[in-house]
Parts: C-alpha cells; sequence; structure tokens
C-alpha cells in the first residue's frame, strides 16, 4: 500500500539528492506501508515523487536522534521542536528516492484535494491509472 505524505520542499529537495535518508513522523500508519508519495508543499503544490521505506524506527526523540542524525537532513533545533512533548517519535527510513520527470497537479489526481495534515492512504492501482490517465 501507499500513502500520500506532505512534505516542506526544503527536506524534499534533500531526500530526492540522497541527503535526508530518514523522514520523521509523530505517528504513522495503522496499515502495511511499502511506498510513500510524495507531495511538497506550497509553494510547490506537486506531487513530485516516491520512495520505498526500508522500515520504520520507533524510539524516544533522544534515541531517534541518537540513531538517525547523521542521514536526518535536519537541523537538531528543528527535531527538538517537532518532537517536543513527544515520548516517541517515528522515522521512515527512506530507500530508492525516484524524483517524477514531471511533477503531478494533485488536483487532476484526486477530487477536492485536501493536503494531508499528516498521510492520506492510496490505492496503488487507482493510483497508477490515475497517473496513466494524466500522462496522456
Amino acid at each position: 500500500m501507499k500513502v500520500l505524505l506532505s512534505i516542506k520542499p526544503e527536506f524534499v529537495h534533500e531526500i530526492f539528492q540522497g541527503r535526508k535518508k530518514y523522514e520523521y513522523r509523530k505517528s504513522v500508519f495503522s496499515k502495511h506501508v511499502t511506498k510513500v508519495v510524495v507531495y511538497s508543499t506550497k509553494p510547490e503544490g506537486m506531487i513530485v515523487g516516491e520512495f520505498s521505506i526500508k522500515r520504520i524506527l520507533q524510539y524516544t526523540p533522544k534515541e531517534l536522534w541518537d540513531k538517525t542524525h547523521n542521514n536526518s537532513g535536519i537541523s537538531k533545533q528543528y527535531f527538538d521542536e517537532y518532537f517536543e512533548g513527544r515520548d516517541k517519535g517515528y522515522a521512515l527510513q527512506i530507500e530508492n528516492p525516484v524524483l517524477y520527470e514531471e511533477p503531478i497537479n494533485p488536483f487532476k489526481l484526486f477530487d477536492s484535494f485536501i493536503a494531508p495534515q499528516s498521510f492520506r492512504y492510496i490505492n496503488e492501482r487507482e493510483f497508477q491509472q490515475s497517473i496513466d490517465f494524466v500522462e496522456l
């Protein structure tokens, strides 16, 4: 199964340039998810690529930072602010990032598109059919 994640443009660029190997989250999926479709938030506002999830780490924020900071793609200050007041955090280990040749306008794929605050499950078959349709 795939999910659509909203990610800030500066972090999207780090992911697809290979410097950000972990995407941090306060919560994760209840279903088995293998791929992430990346929605780069405004000002880009486009679906720009996808990556596989190698594994999902769950630790206290301190342990999570200790295990991932070398490939975090973010500052310690940003990390601490993001997880402030949290007992646990998650890191999606990024594998095989693929930047689409052409960004996809999400309004052409989804009826009444609203960028997900956390994530949105995607039916892989429907998503692929929608992409094929948009590319025609």
